[in-house]
């Protein structure tokens, strides 16, 4: 995303594609002639690439100076000079022509009349590709630039302002996609863009500062680009506390001369000792400490009660080797020329971090007897350390990239892992716990596998998590633990350095339930508890289909014993579901009965015997129901909005006292009354003519008409009698059927009720009846 938008790029300045496409090559422009900062592109890319590879570079460039043509940033600069100073810094990183090509092309289908189609015609897939990548991390929109945005968002609580970032975060990586190299890209223009972040309001001056300091920074690191990262934090602290980001200033610029010389002074003895003395194939030097890493350190000194003048390792003295076996070659001179500071020593040789940086990290306690910071690495450590991850981009057409892969692919296995946690996480808000929890929180635990390979987990992860981290089936299938040769709990919080090897069931089995208990402490990390209520939710599928199917199979014997010959999709269709799946699905979770759906069934059935529209089904229904007990329902209507209404109660779902019931207002009929899963109501165009309605106080009994179906036995009936007896219920119109053949009776009769909880009740105790297969209301 460019941060100094465009002020003055009218749609008939830019370079119509037409016009882009006569561009004939290198010849249209003198790629010398577009700048200072064109020239300094090109003599860095001659400096590294060969000429053919040179002349893609020409090309992109001439094409990306037509696109802006006449296009210009808040700083009054062409806007040309930010595509090319983006270039510019990817060529610092000696990365391939296409790298440097759709860094010169970024901004192109964003900003110019540029289509996707054009840059793959021109520049091929790779470019085109890398492009349409950026421009799509640029439209996710992570900045917003209006003030009552910002207004809102000082109002909001921190922590909810620091998980939005995060939330932003997500959708940069993902859109990133597999293409690390758009990353590469896209931090070489945040850092262009910082660079010229002065000329934009204050207030949008801190937002990307923020923005930067805790995504893109972060992203740098991630990835070990070590110059993208300082000089990012710098940046960003400079706008974010320019107080302090002064005061740092200004106590490093007076300790500068004395520190020079101290630095000159180490240098000189490690040299003579290391280089002169022992024959170890190195160069030496010191680097400075950036702004930042010195005010986090501050602030440590701080807290202990120490002061700024007591901060002595403002420079880190590193040791670059030739080989790698050198490196401890040279800790050993170290050590022997300077005492070591007890606990200052860090291996990340033998355990890299978790981006893949490598080197050897000692304290010491140097000329004057003051602390001294020393690096030591080889030159691939050392061009990994500041390159990171675009080391391997570099190399890997030249057919020398063996090592940078293997430092590549460890680096970027949070990336695997992040895109990994997006497919098994249940929503954002896990998403987000798994970048903080496992990406951005730098207290990592780096364990090793039996093999001696390196894995990293966040602080107060156990060996299950451990097993997660592996593979997602290794851990379901865990069943024990050896840490350092031991066995373990599972629940125990693993230690850097930890060897951790994984016992497994004999045969395939899934997680304990325990795991699940946040409180038992068996999962740290989001990814794995999302990997468990994975498996337990796919687990609670299956047994929901395997329930439904079983519950179908009920309801399509009962509707067959009704004399209903239909196929499971027309029954499904009927339930209004979209396909027998969600029918089944819905049947397991509910543990509906069948009764309901066969009587839902029967009515959709009856209602499409019926000729005419739904609102003529509508219309033919306020015939209903005239008797006594009917119109004293009918008197506790309430109408919604309506006084004096007429009220009907329809043949089609008869609704009584309790239901969920809806209003239809019918044309010189008034309202009828119907339940709100009638099928007829359901299916009805004219919304307008739907009405709230609810139930009063009634105290009339009204009819309730019902069938029993069971198994045929002696004193079946006698039985259902006694129940409705018992209830204190009128019972009326009784009938019965027998099925020779299947040996099953159905029982219909009537029955009067105060309303939907008692008839609710009667249901359960007509269901407990011996041989009572199913109750249900008809019409």
């Amino acid at each position: 995303m460019t941060i100094a938008t465009s002020t003055a790029a009218p749609a008939s300045v830019s370079a119509s594609p037409a016009a882009l496409a006569s561009i004939s090559g290198i010849e249209a422009i003198n790629p010398m002639r577009l700048g200072r900062t064109s020239t300094q592109l090109v003599e860095s890319v001659r400096s590294y690439l060969p000429a053919e590879h040179v002349d893609s570079v020409l090309s992109a460039l001439v094409f990306a100076a037509h696109a802006h043509a006449g296009q210009m940033r808040k700083s009054g600069e062409p806007f040309f000079e930010h595509p090319v100073s983006t270039a510019i810094r990817i060529a610092e990183l000696q990365l391939p022509a296409d790298v440097v090509c759709a860094a010169l092309l970024h901004d192109t289908l964003e900003d110019c009349d540029v289509s996707i189609e054009q840059l793959r015609d021109r520049f091929g897939e790779s470019v085109a590709r890398m492009v349409d990548g950026v421009t799509k991390l640029t439209q996710i929109d992570l900045i917003k630039s209006e003030y009552q945005a910002a207004r809102r968002d000082k109002r909001r609580h921190p922590d909810q302002q620091e998980r939005q970032r995060i939330h932003s975060l997500r959708k940069m990586l993902v859109a990133a996609g597999e293409d690390r190299r758009v990353l590469l890209i896209k931090l070489a223009d945040r850092m262009h863009n910082m660079e010229t972040l002065r000329y934009l309001p204050p207030e949008k001056q801190r937002r990307i500062a923020r923005e930067t300091m805790d995504i893109y920074a972060p992203i740098a690191d991630r990835m070990g680009i070590n110059d993208f990262k300082w000089r990012l934090e710098d940046s960003a602290f400079h706008y974010l506390n320019p107080r302090e980001y002064k005061a740092i200033s200004r106590l490093v610029k007076r300790t500068r001369q004395e520190r020079e010389q101290y630095t000159g002074t180490a240098i000189n003895m490690l040299r003579k000792e290391v280089i002169e003395r022992q024959r170890v194939d190195a160069r030496i030097d010191g680097r400075a400490k950036h702004l930042y890493s010195i005010f986090r350190k501050k602030q440590r000194y701080e807290e202990l009660g120490r002061t700024f003048n007591e901060i002595h390792d403002l420079i880190a003295l590193r040791i670059i080797t030739a080989q790698e076996h050198d490196c401890y070659h040279a800790l050993g001179i170290v050590h022997n020329l300077w005492p070591m500071i007890p606990g200052s020593f860090d291996d990340y040789i033998s355990k890299p971090k978790p981006n893949g940086y490598r080197s050897l990290h000692t304290t010491v306690y140097g000329p004057g007897n003051l602390p001294l910071e020393v690096q030591i690495r080889s030159k691939d450590m050392h061009l990994y350390a500041e390159d990171g991850v675009a080391a391997h981009w570099a190399y890997k057409d030249g057919g020398s990239d063996s090592a940078y892969s293997d430092y590549y692919n460890h680096s970027m296995s949070w990336f695997k892992h992040l895109m990994e946690m997006d497919g098994v996480s249940s929503g954002a808000e896990e998403f987000v716990d798994s970048i903080e929890t496992e990406i951005l929180r730098s207290d990592q635990v780096q364990v090793f596998t039996p093999a001696g390979d390196v894995v990293s987990l966040p602080r107060g992860a156990t060996s299950l998590d451990f097993a997660y981290r592996i593979h997602t089936e290794l851990g379901h299938s865990t069943v024990g633990a050896l840490v350092n040769g031991k066995l373990v709990a599972l629940n125990t919080p693993l230690q850097p350095g930890d060897t951790v090897e994984i016992r497994k069931a004999r045969v395939p089995r899934g997680p304990s339930m325990d795991w699940q208990d946040e409180g038992k402490k068996y999962l740290a990390t989001a990814s794995a508890r999302a990997k468990v209520r994975q498996w337990f939710g796919k687990q609670e599928r299956q047994t929901n289909m395997h329930e439904g199917r079983r519950q179908l199979k009920r309801v399509m014997d009962q509707l067959r014993r009704m004399g209903h010959e239909m196929k499971v999709d027309t029954v499904s269709e009927m339930m209004g579901y979209s396909n027998i799946d969600e029918l089944v699905r819905d049947l397991g979770k509910s543990n509906e009965q069948p009764s309901i759906i066969v009587r839902t069934v029967a009515k959709a059935i009856a209602a499409s015997n019926e000729h005419g529209s739904i609102e003529e089904e509508l219309a033919k229904s306020t015939a209903g129901d005239k008797s006594p007990e009917r119109s004293s329902l009918a008197k506790g209507i309430v109408v919604m909005g309506q006084t004096g209404m007429q009220i009907n109660f329809p043949k089609c779902c008869s609704p009584v006292y309790g239901d969920e019931i809806a209003g239809y207002l019918t044309r010189g009929r008034g309202v009828t009354v119907h339940r709100t899963n009638c099928r007829n109501l359901r299916n009805i165009r004219d919304l307008e003519r739907t009405m709230e309605v609810a139930w009063g106080h009634v105290d009339n009994a009204y009819p309730a008409k019902l069938r029993v179906e069971g198994s045929d036995r002696i004193g079946l009936i006698h039985d259902l009698c006694g129940v409705i007896r018992a209830e204190k219920m009128n019972l009326h119109a009784i009938t019965s059927g027998e099925d020779i053949e299947s040996g099953t009776t159905t029982v219909t009769f009537t029955v009067y009720t105060t309303g939907i909880e008692q008839l609710a009740h009667l249901f359960s105790l007509l269901e407990a009846v011996p041989g009572i297969d199913s109750v249900v209301r008809y019409r």
